[in-house]
């Protein structure tokens, strides 16, 4: 060839350089400087953010025994499901913006959005449920909107080869921050109080965020003059919409442990220290399964791997059932945290996939995040309200792992349909 790869790749965006040579795969750095200071960059985003998502099962179990003792444990589920909901259902449009050079206006609004939301939320006080709904719920849920499916997609201007340990590097960054961020506030709240423990992590946040934003670069010059992806045919590909069905049945159970485990092993009286370390258990664990997971996805594909992991983190979710003491509490959550992080790991390596040209990327992860996300909004609220003020954990116990389980039908009937379309085993 005569032309200089590294030229080409500072020069044109990905698109571009697929639309310029059909047929042929786009030359990508595939790793240096940039690439790893970029995946840095989405580390500490994804710990602040995403990573302190997860701690909100620290906030329903305080929420429901001393803060918002007004309202029921469903009522209280709709702040943690609603602002779990955000980073999917704005993924269409931070895709889009994304796809069209936006990265870093998208990226800083929704980092500083998510951070003052933080601070906003250490004001709220008790029984006032609207003001931790705001905060907490829409606040906090649109700023994650916003810079969830951007972080994640930067990952594909730099990796194709090794996009899926690329990602699963950054995604440890998830994990960590939802190790840290629980025992912070199981820690903080009791000692110090509601309002300045909720504030010595957003600082935390905020170091985290401007960390990440000046880290984390784009490889190529917006493309101005890029036909749009066309979203109305996406929903005419069988496989893409066996995808998102799939997807939005799983999240209908999946975050049953990260949101609920904590309260479930307090009313059963497990020890009430190790009860407040489960979460951190399940998410430390997750790193395990997030590296692991992507890994195995380079190496045997992605759906290969996914719908695997789906089934055992249903099955994990059914075996709470069976936790009554120290040592079944702890395998749990270590079994729940490698599955379950292997999934979301997983969860833009196989949506990503599906797309049919690197400009498309964007916009099919985000409209599959956002038509999920009705999943994540209904699912908490569902469970309480089967829990009841009797706390039947049966019912939504069962009804997690079976949702949990069921979407990986999905995942399995689009795992056949790669392999036939693109006629391997690899997918």
């Amino acid at each position: 060839m005569e032309r200089d790869p590294e030229r080409d790749v500072k020069a044109q965006s990905l698109s571009e350089m697929e639309a310029s040579t059909p047929g042929t795969a786009a030359v990508l750095p595939e790793g240096g400087l940039k690439a790893w200071l970029t995946v840095t960059g989405g580390w500490f985003i994804l710990f602040a953010t995403f990573g302190y998502l997860y701690s909100f099962g620290v906030y329903q179990d305080f929420y429901v025994r001393e803060y918002l003792t007004n309202h029921s444990t469903s009522s209280i589920a709709w702040i943690g499901s609603f602002q779990l909901m955000m980073p999917f259902a704005m993924g269409i449009i931070s895709g889009k913006i994304f796809d069209n050079g936006g990265f870093y206006a998208v990226q800083t609004v929704g980092c500083l959005l998510f951070t003052f939301s933080l601070f906003m939320l250490s004001l709220a006080k008790p029984f006032q449920y609207y003001q931790i709904f705001l905060s907490q719920g829409v606040g906090m849920g649109l700023g994650l909107g916003l810079t969830y499916t951007p972080t994640m997609a930067i990952m594909t201007h730099y990796f194709k080869r090794r996009r899926g340990l690329a990602t699963g590097i950054a995604l440890t960054g998830c994990s960590i921050g939802a190790v840290v961020f629980p025992i912070m506030l199981n820690q903080l709240i009791p000692r110090i109080g509601f309002g300045p423990a909720v504030r010595a992590t957003a600082y935390i946040v905020l170091g985290c965020v401007i960390i990440g934003l000046a880290l984390m670069r784009t490889q190529y010059a917006p493309k101005r003059n890029v036909k749009p992806a066309n979203i109305k045919s996406f929903f005419s590909d069988i496989s893409y919409m066996s995808t998102v069905v799939g997807a939005l049945i799983t999240t209908f159970g999946f975050y049953f442990p990260i949101i609920f485990l904590q309260l479930y092993s307090v009313q059963h009286q497990i020890d009430d220290n190790l009860a407040f370390y489960t979460i951190a258990i399940m998410n430390g664990t997750s790193v395990i399964g997030r590296i692991i997971g992507n890994h195995l996805a380079d190496l045997y594909g992605p759906f290969n791997i996914q719908v695997p992991c789906t089934i055992i983190t249903g099955a994990t979710i059914w075996a709470v059932l069976g936790v009554h003491g120290k040592a079944s509490l702890i395998v749990v959550s270590i079994l729940y945290g490698i599955a379950s992080g292997a999934w979301l790991s997983l969860a833009f390596l196989v949506l990503a996939s599906l797309a049919q040209d690197a400009s498309e990327v964007g916009a099919r992860v985000g409209l599959a995040l956002a038509l999920s996300s009705f999943g994540s909004l209904g699912a908490a609220p569902v469970q309480g309200s089967l829990l009841g003020k009797d706390f039947d954990w049966i019912k939504p116990i069962s009804f997690s792992a079976m949702m949990t389980i069921g979407g990986a039908l999905f995942f399995f009937i689009t795992r056949m349909l790669q392999a036939k379309r693109l006629n391997k085993q690899k997918v």
